[in-house]
C-alpha cells in the first residue's frame, strides 16, 4: 500500500524494510498516544469505588462504571498486543504481517478509547447531573468522536485520492 508521499507522485528512497521499520515506529508513537488516554481514564475509573458518593451509584450507573472498567482493561491489552505481537515474531522476517496487523489493532483501540471516553463522560454527567444530561452527553459525544475519528480522516484520504 503506498504511504502519503507515492500517492503524491514522490517515492521515498528506502527499501521495504526500512518503510516496514518506519511504519512500525509511527504506529508504536500512535499506540503511546493511545496509551497515555486510556491510562488517565482507567485510573480515574479505579479511583471512583473509594469515594463516599460511589455507594449512591444506581442500578444503571453501576452498570456503567463497570462496563467502563472492562473496556478500558480490554482496550489496555488491545494497545500492548502489537509489542506482545512484535515480542513473539521478532527476528522472523514477518516485520510486514505485524505492521499490518497493528495497523488494525490501533484502529479497534482507536475505537476502545473513543467508547470508554463516552461512557466514562456518560457516567460522570449522569451522576453530576442526572441521568437525561448523562445519556445527552454521551449521546453528543459519541456523534462528536464518529466525526473526528471516522468520517474527518475518511474525507481526507479520499481528498488525497483526489490530488
Amino acid at each position: 500500500m503506498p504511504d502519503a508521499e507515492e500517492a503524491r507522485g514522490g517515492r521515498r528512497d528506502e527499501s521495504f524494510d526500512e518503510k516496514m521499520d518506519r511504519n512500525w515506529a509511527e504506529l508504536l508513537q500512535e499506540l503511546r498516544v493511545l496509551q497515555t488516554g486510556v491510562q488517565i481514564l482507567a485510573g480515574f475509573l479505579l479511583t471512583l469505588p473509594f469515594q463516599t458518593r460511589f455507594e449512591t451509584l444506581d442500578g444503571f450507573q453501576l452498570t456503567l462504571y463497570l462496563t467502563n472498567v472492562v473496556l478500558a482493561a480490554l482496550t489496555t491489552a488491545l494497545i500492548l498486543l502489537p509489542v506482545s505481537a512484535h515480542r513473539r515474531l521478532f527476528r522472523k522476517g514477518l516485520k510486514d504481517t505485524l505492521v499490518a496487523s497493528a495497523d488494525r489493532i490501533a484502529k479497534v483501540a482507536l475505537a476502545g478509547v473513543a467508547l470508554l471516553s463516552v461512557g466514562t463522560s456518560a457516567l460522570v454527567f449522569d451522576v453530576a447531573a442526572g441521568r437525561a444530561a448523562g445519556l445527552t452527553a454521551g449521546g453528543a459525544l459519541l456523534a462528536v468522536l464518529l466525526a473526528l475519528l471516522v468520517l474527518i480522516p475518511n474525507r481526507l484520504r479520499r481528498q488525497a485520492g483526489r490530488e
